[in-house]
């Protein structure tokens, strides 16, 4: 091969080699850690090397292949592709890749090699490198400066990237993290009574809604629980007391509760407790419970405060029929409730479910 069917004409457009770098023993710039052979370089490369013709779309290796050859580009354009996100390059003439495999030997390819354009390459092998430096020693080490000093800037470049990935992947995961914690808040709040900290009526349906996905809510018990005189307590003490009232009722609920189990503020002074239960012994022990923890905290008030802390609760409870909706479980607690206000309150009312129809 002679230089004179690889040389990079006018149409090939302007060879990317610095013109002042003709000498082997000329000092390394930045400039010359590149990519792109000096003159006397690629006059030596073209006599010693094979040429090869490449059309465009052709592959010469793809990214991991094990390789021992480089590669020079004397016309046409060669794209190296290094996949993910990293940039890919583009190689015209006088410039070279692949050097790595002719360095070290069998190693793997960082990129996807692809011919963008017909054009003929430069190929060097162990043995065309060998009579390189037995032609040229001097030539040769230069070029193997420039192309260590290439590789170390490369590798440089791909540390500086993937740490700029990596920061960016963790400022996505801390936003990702302050999303979703935000998200979590948000359907808290959709879910909470803000004064309580129970679930608020909409919370109630969404867990009922959930539940049903496991099948019909069996073995359960509802209680309904109203204030007493609720509106006295306001119009006497002011609602900074009411609402003092109101989480104590909520205070109560909480601590009965348990794994399984349900705590709402339904609205105003009006709160329910669904919880597990097999008969109405197992639904009355927590409505009594209910009730009589609001009397003993009346009792021990201390006499000389001005404003209540508690006041007197009426209770309603059922059984919750597996194969009835919310609705028709509440207007039976309600019935339950209705009767315990209307025979003076601080009680407990049981309401029977209605009879199967046969």
């Amino acid at each position: 091969m002679t230089r004179n069917n690889l040389a990079p004409t006018p149409a090939d457009g302007p060879a990317r080699a610095d013109p002042q770098a003709t000498s082997p023993d000329q000092p390394t710039s930045p400039d010359l850690a590149t990519a792109v052979l000096t003159s006397a370089e690629f006059e030596l490369f073209a006599q010693l090397g094979r040429a090869r013709r490449v059309s465009a779309g052709e592959r010469l290796f793809r990214r991991g292949d094990l390789g021992t050859t480089m590669y020079v580009v004397g016309s046409g354009e060669i794209e190296l592709d290094f996949g993910e996100d990293l940039v890919a390059k583009r190689l015209g003439p006088c410039e070279f890749f692949g050097e790595l495999g002719l360095l070290i030997g069998d190693h793997a390819r960082s990129a996807d090699a692809t011919a963008t354009a017909d054009g003929e390459l430069v190929e060097l092998r162990h043995e065309e490198f060998q009579r390189l430096v037995d032609r040229d020693p001097g030539l040769v080490s230069h070029f193997l400066r420039r192309a260590i000093m290439r590789v170390v800037l490369n590798e440089q470049g791909l540390i500086r990237r993937l740490r700029r990935r990596n920061h960016d992947l963790q400022s996505a995961l801390d936003n990702l993290h302050a999303t979703t914690h935000q998200l979590n808040q948000a359907e808290h709040l959709v879910r909470t009574d803000e004064l309580t900290g129970l679930y608020n009526r909409r919370g109630l349906v969404l867990h009922l809604q959930e539940r049903s996905t496991d099948g019909p809510a069996g073995g359960m018990g509802l209680i309904l629980v109203d204030c007493d005189r609720f509106k006295q307590v306001n119009d006497d003490h002011g609602h900074l007391v009411g609402d003092r009232v109101l989480q104590s009722v909520a205070s109560i609920l909480r601590s009965v509760v348990g794994p399984g189990g349900v705590a709402c503020r339904l609205g105003g002074d009006e709160f329910c407790l669904l919880v597990p239960a097999a008969t109405p012994a197992d639904v009355m022990r927590f409505a009594n419970y209910i009730v009589s923890t609001a009397q003993h905290l009346m009792q021990v008030a201390d006499e000389a405060a001005t404003a209540p802390a508690i006041c007197a609760l009426s209770v309603g409870a059922c059984l919750v029929d597996p194969q009835a909706d919310w609705n028709e479980w509440y207007a039976q607690a309600d019935a339950a409730l209705y009767r315990a206000k209307r025979h003076g309150g601080d009680r407990v009312e049981w309401q029977d479910l209605p009879p199967t129809p046969a």
